[in-house]
């Protein structure tokens, strides 16, 4: 493998071309397993940026790809359709909250918030009114596209350089109860202000129910959701809930807004929909809103893109509802969770630990420095894990076939990273 024409010429994601930093060769992934050129056996406490629920080079997944790439890897989705996309939303209607009906294919998850708010905007449009406002929370993350990239924090993220070249919109402060902490009615306060002020220019509340991810790994009390969705109902806004990272089991339940007995009136989801084998989002709707759409001046929804419904992600993603639909995920993450239970508390008796939580497939470690990239990674290879951090958050979302070993493995890495100074900047 060129190692030296990689760091010379190819740009990865969030890194310099002034100073690349080191990338382990991937050769195979199997299970939980990477395995790197030189033959050493990682395991992945990332599931692939979240993606790669059932683990790597599943039988299931595989023997659908090939099926459906002996019969056709792609087609355009204007004036044609195909079994791979009409079984694959049969199942997503089947998984999702019963009052969404309508399923609008994309590619990836920055995209479905696009198509969402595109949704939004077109719904009032053929009400006849303009309004080119969203409300969302701070410290929130929706993708890297740029309306995306608007309704994300913009003082708080990755984003904050693009202020000023974004549309503008309403942020308000994101709740403080945790999940497990007795809830207090006062984080509602600032949303339902905003929503009162506002509300006569908002055409959707976005946000991330019950867990921020990578704005800052939060995982926030149902009941602030509860009371979104009931102000929401107060004030006709639609609201979109944003579940391309929590969607299909990620927080131990099918999708993290069923935590506050919610629905939302738009879906979004990504990410582990084919299993992490290719990219496919989706974006869901209720028949009011697609109905609403659809009625107005242009009389149809104004997006396509080029690969949507493409039958070969379709077909792996359908696959991997399969494997959902037996249920051994709900086992998987609550495993996963009891053992997060019992081992994360253990590393807050260390100086450098601000915060541990959990919740489902998800563990966190919140530190009072932020990391060394470059050296905490090398510690992590050596150890024999896959955990990318990033900031002050080095956080765990494995596949959810992790044994409880694997976990162990997992937080025994982290715990001696937080014992090596050199892994975190002073």
């Amino acid at each position: 493998m060129d190692l030296a024409f990689d760091r010379r010429h190819i740009w990865h994601p969030y890194t310099s071309t002034l100073t690349p930093l080191t990338c382990y060769p991937v050769r195979a992934a199997h299970g939980v397993e990477l395995e790197l050129e030189d033959g050493t056996k990682l395991v992945d406490g990332m599931s692939s940026w979240w993606s790669t629920i059932h683990g790597y080079n599943h039988p299931h997944l595989n023997q659908a790809a090939h099926n459906q790439i002996d019969q056709v890897s792609h087609v355009m989705f204007g004036g044609i359709t195909h079994t791979p996309a009409i079984e694959l939303c049969k199942k997503l209607l089947a998984f999702a909250p019963d009052n969404l009906e309508h399923v609008f294919l994309a590619d990836s998850g920055s995209v479905a918030v696009e198509v969402s708010l595109k949704m939004a905007l077109q719904y009032w449009h053929a009400k006849g009114e303009k309004r080119p406002k969203f409300l969302t929370l701070r410290d929130g993350y929706h993708g890297d596209t740029f309306a995306a990239m608007s309704v994300t924090d913009p003082d708080n993220s990755m984003h904050s350089l693009y202020k000023g070249f974004l549309p503008e919109h309403i942020f308000a402060a994101s709740p403080k109860t945790g999940y497990w902490q007795e809830w207090d009615e006062k984080d509602l306060d600032d949303f339902k202000a905003k929503l009162e002020q506002h509300h006569d220019e908002i055409a959707a509340v976005i946000l991330e129910p019950i867990v921020q991810g990578a704005g800052g790994m939060r995982i926030y009390h149902p009941r602030f959701l509860q009371g979104v969705r009931s102000l929401c109902d107060q004030y006709g806004i639609l609201l979109i809930l944003d579940e391309i990272a929590t969607g299909f089991g990620r927080t131990g339940k099918m999708f993290a807004c069923e935590h506050a007995s919610i629905q939302p009136d738009i879906l979004c989801v990504g990410k582990a929909l084919t299993g992490g084998y290719m990219t496919l989002s989706a974006t869901l709707a209720s028949k009011q809103v697609a109905d609403t759409v659809c009625g107005g001046e242009a009389g149809c929804f104004m997006h396509g893109p080029t690969f949507m419904g493409n039958p070969l992600a379709c077909a792996v993603a359908t696959a991997s509802m399969e494997l959902l639909a037996t249920n051994q995920w709900q086992t998987q993450t609550q495993q996963i969770e009891t053992t997060f239970s019992r081992l994360l508390p253990e590393l807050t008796a260390h100086p450098l630990v601000a915060d541990v939580r959990w919740l489902g497939a998800i563990g966190v470690v919140e530190t009072h420095k932020p990391v060394n990239m470059e050296v905490i990674q090398a510690l992590f290879v050596e150890k024999g894990v896959w955990i990318r951090p990033f900031g002050k958050l080095i956080y765990m979302m494995p596949p959810y076939i992790s044994s409880e070993e694997n976990i162990k493995q997992l937080v025994q890495a982290i715990e001696a990273a937080l014992k090596q100074s050199e892994c975190f900047i002073n």
